[in-house]
């Protein structure tokens, strides 16, 4: 387990967060964590890091917050918090660790309450710091048992973190090569795609039949991400999405999720939206419906689409077979698409621009973003020129773009 926990955080810190000689980290993960966030520490100052800060987040004191905060306290950003966000702007490497260690813990709460809990402030700067490219940073996950015994029905620890493995290509003779090959793989769907300056994408499958509008001129983006100064770094591991950003206004139709939704301590079950204008007018899901609309209810615009993503069948996420119940892995087994906040790395020109001029250019901005999974083998993807020509993206889950 010593040798994988160094070469997986090594991995994280190298290829993902592509920490910098002389660079502040910030690094945040459950209390369940510590082994992994110690590799990566390690790993950090072996790549040169100033200084590595680490945030532990322990889910049953959250859960204590949600059900005994005030109400408006629910969604506010501490003064100390808010300066450690703050110091992201700064140009900083980020690390994220994702992985619940009980995945619905939180499932017994007034859903409403838990869609709520959420530093809105500190949530505004910290994707202010993602879409102006200021920081270099990386999502992982750390295997758990409480999510193994989500997924296969026991607690099957070594089970899960060979799924891992493979997915983030750990499993690979040198998985630094394996990396720098599947981004070339990403960059060149990208090109294609752009080459066909489509005009929007629809999703038609069971239950679903929707049409997401793009913002003009907007590029689609996949793999490595470059911040201001020129640091590469591959923002998911895994990765497996190509991805851009679509106009706010311009989604209609009715979509059905094909994979459980896990947000944090509780997992939604059979979402269903139903678009109109642009907005989220119907949200009906089997279990944790109330969470998604109180997330969408945070600002007004929580309930538009700030992204949308396509993942082929030859994803090495979605060839495990698994549902993971972390949306780190689950949105890079199949296409997604997300609510709230836009993906701007894909438009130029947008320095200094308020959120009202962005959302004049179609361009999102809320507090929210949220990934949930809409592909698979029954569902086909089209792009559509603006001339109303169609071009078959993905039929079985097959690329259909050369």
């Amino acid at each position: 387990m010593t040798d994988r926990l160094s070469s997986y955080a090594d991995l994280i810190v190298r290829v993902g967060a592509n920490v910098q000689p002389g660079q502040q980290v910030f690094v945040t993960g459950l209390v369940e964590h510590v082994p992994l966030v110690r590799a990566v520490t390690e790993s950090a100052y072996a790549a040169g890091a100033r200084n590595v800060d680490v945030h532990y987040v322990d889910q049953h004191v959250r859960k204590a917050f949600i059900r005994n905060a005030p109400d408006e306290d629910l969604s506010a950003t501490p003064a100390w918090e808010l300066a450690r966000t703050e110091a992201l702007l700064d140009g900083a490497a980020v690390i994220q660790l994702a992985g619940e260690a009980e995945p619905e813990l939180l499932a017994d709460l007034d859903q409403d309450r838990v869609g709520r809990a959420r530093p809105i402030d500190g949530m505004t700067i910290y994707l202010r710091a993602v879409n102006e490219r200021v920081i270099n940073w990386t999502i992982a996950a750390f295997p758990t048992e409480g999510q193994a015994l989500q997924v296969f029905g026991e607690p099957d620890l070594e089970r899960l973190w060979e799924a891992v493995a493979q997915s983030v290509r750990l499993d690979q003779p040198d998985p630094v090569a394996a990396w720098r090959e599947h981004v070339d793989k990403l960059h060149h769907r990208c090109e294609r795609l752009n080459a066909l300056a489509l005009d929007a994408v629809r999703f038609s499958g069971p239950g679903t039949d929707l049409t997401i509008g793009l913002v003009p001129g907007v590029r689609w983006v996949g793999g490595r991400i470059e911040t201001r100064d020129g640091i590469s770094h591959v923002p998911n591991l895994p990765t497996e999405e190509v991805f851009a950003c679509p106009d706010w206004r311009r989604t209609e139709g009715t979509v059905r999720s094909t994979r459980p939704l896990a947000l944090g301590g509780t997992v939604v079950r059979d979402l269903e939206l139903r678009f109109e204008g642009g907005d989220a007018v119907e949200v009906t899901a089997s279990s944790g419906a109330d969470a998604v609309r109180a997330q969408m209810d945070v600002d007004d615009f929580g309930g538009r689409l700030g992204e949308v993503a396509l993942v082929d069948g030859e994803s090495r996420v979605g060839q495990t077979g698994i549902t993971f119940f972390d949306t780190l892995f689950d949105e890079n087994a199949t296409c997604h698409i997300a609510y709230g906040a836009a993906v701007t790395f894909g438009i130029d020109g947008l320095d200094g621009l308020s959120p009202d001029e962005l959302r004049d250019r179609g361009i999102n901005v809320s507090s929210v973003h949220t990934d949930f999974m809409i592909g698979g083998p029954e569902v086909a993807v089209d792009g559509l020129a603006a001339d109303g020509k169609t071009v078959p993206i993905l039929r079985e889950d097959a690329w259909q773009l050369t």
